[in-house]
């Protein structure tokens, strides 16, 4: 239960949520008693069965049921002796209709505050999880699959609201409802309430049994789900790839598998928990039945304990207790599902970064000497990636780095980024350790061009600015012309407005390699990285997009990794980068009077 009532507290601000619907559901569950409590007065007026006294003496008032009773008893008999028995049934039909249509009108307003409640819920719950990923960790993606992840915040809050949170109206509504059937039951017959109230827990206790055999199921089955979401991901990620290697037969081998095994633990928890219904309603007839004979001895006894109508009103009200407890004890089987899935955001929603901000973050707003890395060491998993690194990037100045893939030139743009942490060493900028800056402001200092360009099922205009605000279309258009952008962009139907579909697969390589070079441009960061922007595009595209990087690259200390020799060789220093340590470096001229390792690369023209 305590993730239980974590849920809940994600429908804060409650404020006076709380005592509107406690009193809305405690007038719903009175005029829901009062309807089938008229049964027993009814019976007994039409039947004579009613003591005269009790009738004819109007009571004095009293804060008592048994004052509302007798009220009640005194005005019954004064309509049979006045108007007769046919008013005195008009009468109790009128006040049944009127409970019925009272008790519904609270009870549906009460369920607008709970509607109310569970929105609330799922939607902090799923801004939470979208959170926790947005501020995770690069390292935390490498380690989990992209289709889980997307699952948890999908499928996984939506069983949530579906089976915990929707359990909440149940769980909340009936006890209310038990409670007061209850309280009517101990008014006609103390001793026959307190059997039943043995009675009851014991069916209770077989649905519990039900309940917690489901929750080992439901974890298995929300785990399978994510599995399955990661495939159907991957796939369509990589459908090019899949029909061009013809290979759709084993790729739907492998999904029809993951259903299967999805759908064979979905119909273990469907057993599961269709045994609940079937045996809470058995256990509620064995009860009923030993009520029954139990009711009946002191009906017919010689001296009765009960009167035939107060029998039968009791008969009548406690069948009513079954229904809410039937469905309590199904909520129980069910809600396992929603705590199952609630337990996997919570594991989302509680991861916390390692890269983290100290409490003395010192402000940066622009970069005015230099990026010092000073004996920097990086282990992935135990893996040492990066041995002793030793470079200075000078503001202003080009350095690229180059050498084989795998060689760690990317994780010193990721390190660069404090997207990760050094294992050992530092990274200074303008002699400030890098890891006591804050870290949103030194990383909106840097712009980012990668090998895969990041655009969104949006407008190329809103692809340019990408979040940015109070940006007038003079300046998208100014940027995308710095770009080599603007001429493919006004021969689009709808231009700017254009949209280029999800990451932008209506366009080409370089046309999307572009979009993200305005988009750098529109930024005007004064730290570039260029992270092999040019490695997949064929000559002319890269044409258009090298023109492009040389204008963003101006007056800009610039981080080049490439493929190509058009990158790199006007930088102003040049690393190689070989297993992780640097083993040349200098001009293009000075490495290739060299008989090393870049001019084997520069002979090949790759890196």
């Amino acid at each position: 239960m305590r993730i239980f009532w974590r849920i809940l507290g994600y429908a804060r601000p409650l404020g006076l949520v709380v005592p509107q619907y406690l009193v809305l559901i405690s007038l719903a569950t009175v005029f829901s008693v009062i309807n089938l409590t008229a049964l027993i007065p009814l019976l007994q007026v039409l039947f004579n069965e009613v003591e005269s006294g009790q009738m004819v003496v109007q009571p004095s008032f009293s804060w008592t049921i048994g004052y509302l009773k007798n009220l009640f008893y005194y005005h019954l008999h004064e309509t049979v002796a006045t108007s007769g028995r046919f008013s005195a049934l008009y009468y109790i039909c009128l006040l049944m209709v009127a409970s019925v249509l009272l008790a519904n009108l609270f009870r549906y307003l009460s369920q607008l505050i709970l509607a109310r409640v569970r929105v609330r819920v799922i939607q902090n719950l799923r801004n939470a999880a979208f959170l926790a990923i947005t501020n995770s960790d690069v390292g935390f993606f490498s380690s989990r699959k992209k289709g889980d992840l997307i699952s948890r915040v999908s499928s996984d809050v939506q069983e949530v609201e579906q089976s915990a949170v929707s359990a909440l109206k149940i769980m909340v509504k009936e006890p209310f409802l038990i409670i007061g059937y209850f309280a009517v039951l101990f008014t006609i017959s103390a001793e026959l309430t307190l059997y039943t109230l043995t009675l009851v827990p014991l069916a209770g206790m077989a649905v519990s049994v039900v309940a917690r055999r489901i929750r080992k199921w439901a974890r298995q089955t929300q785990e399978s789900l994510g599995q399955m979401n990661s495939t159907l991901d991957e796939t369509i990620t990589g459908i090019r790839i899949i029909k061009a290697l013809a290979v759709q037969s084993y790729i739907r081998q492998r999904f029809v598998k993951e259903v299967k095994a999805y759908a064979a633990q979905s119909f273990n928890i469907s057993k599961k928990a269709n045994l609940a219904s079937p045996i809470s309603e058995v256990m509620g007839v064995a009860v009923l039945s030993v009520v029954l004979i139990i009711g009946g001895k002191m009906v017919l006894s010689p001296v009765p304990e009960l009167s035939p109508a107060e029998f039968i009103g009791f008969l009548v009200i406690f069948s009513q207790v079954l229904v809410p407890a039937k469905a309590i004890s199904v909520v129980f089987s069910e809600i396992n599902r929603g705590i199952i899935s609630a337990s996997r955001v919570f594991d989302l929603v509680d991861s916390r970064p390692e890269i983290i901000e100290s409490n003395d973050t010192r402000p940066i707003l622009t970069l005015d000497r230099d990026i010092v890395f000073e004996g920097v060491s990086f282990a992935y998993e135990e893996q040492e990636v990066i041995t002793q690194l030793n470079m200075t990037i000078p503001k202003g100045k080009i350095v690229a780095l180059v050498g084989p893939s795998g060689g760690g030139k990317s994780t010193i743009a990721d390190l660069l980024c404090r997207f990760y942490d050094p294992t050992h060493g530092s990274i200074t900028v303008d002699g400030v350790d890098l890891r006591s800056l804050a870290l949103n402001q030194w990383r909106g200092l840097i712009g980012l061009v990668s090998q895969q360009p990041l655009l969104f099922h949006d407008t190329i205009a809103n692809n340019i600015t990408f979040g940015r605000k109070e940006v007038s279309f003079a300046q998208i258009q100014k940027a995308a012309k710095a770009a080599n952008a603007d001429a493919f962009i006004e021969k689009l139907p709808q231009g700017y407005e254009t949209i280029i579909g999800e990451m932008g697969n209506k366009l080409s390589g370089g046309e999307r390699q572009r979009l993200t070079i305005a988009r750098a441009i529109l930024q005007d960061p004064p730290i570039l990285i260029l992270d092999e922007a040019t490695s997949s595009l064929d000559a002319q595209s890269e044409e258009q997009v090298q023109q492009a990087l040389f204008t963003l690259m101006k007056d800009r200390t610039t981080l080049v990794i490439a493929h190509r020799l058009s990158t790199i060789q006007h930088a102003d220093e040049i690393l190689v980068i070989n297993k992780g340590r640097i083993t040349e470096r200098g001009t293009h001229d000075q490495l290739r009077a060299t008989s090393g390792l870049y001019q084997q690369l520069t002979q090949l023209q790759s890196f």
